[in-house]
């Protein structure tokens, strides 16, 4: 198994402590928290620099001044991105999280991964009362 694969297997078993994890055909690791839809990556930019990717549609299809609150919202300690992606449906809210993952065990690894999908979880709150 590559580097990535090894990241990518200590995120899964990190991961289902807490969630059912689906594992696609290209190793990257679906799941939800709550509502929240989450995908987990990994690459080997250069060797001993393995790096996880983790994604979070936070919100979808939000009509309203969102970009300027997500912009205010982006400067207050989030763990990630969060980017904005605008549709003929309305706005989509992404978060993005990529961290080198070398040596994380599962039990700290599933504190970090926690940490930026509670987050996720708690914006998404905060954005489906203000937008919809």
């Amino acid at each position: 198994m590559n580097a990535s694969g090894e990241a990518l297997e200590a995120a899964r078993k990190a991961l289902e402590l807490f969630h059912d994890v689906s594992v696609d055909d290209d190793g990257a690791l679906s799941f939800r928290h709550g509502d929240v839809p989450c995908a987990v990556q990994g690459m080997e930019l250069a060797e001993g620099l393995t790096v996880l990717s983790l994604t979070v549609v936070v919100a979808w299809d939000l009509v309203g001044d969102v970009a300027v609150w997500v912009a205010e919202r982006a400067g207050q300690g989030l763990f990630g991105t969060l980017g904005v992606i605008a549709s003929e449906r309305g706005t989509d809210v992404m978060l993005r999280y990529a961290f080198p993952a070398d040596g994380l065990k599962p039990e700290p690894l599933s504190t970090l991964l926690m940490l930026v999908v509670s987050t996720a979880s708690q914006v998404r709150g905060e954005l489906l009362s203000r937008f919809s």
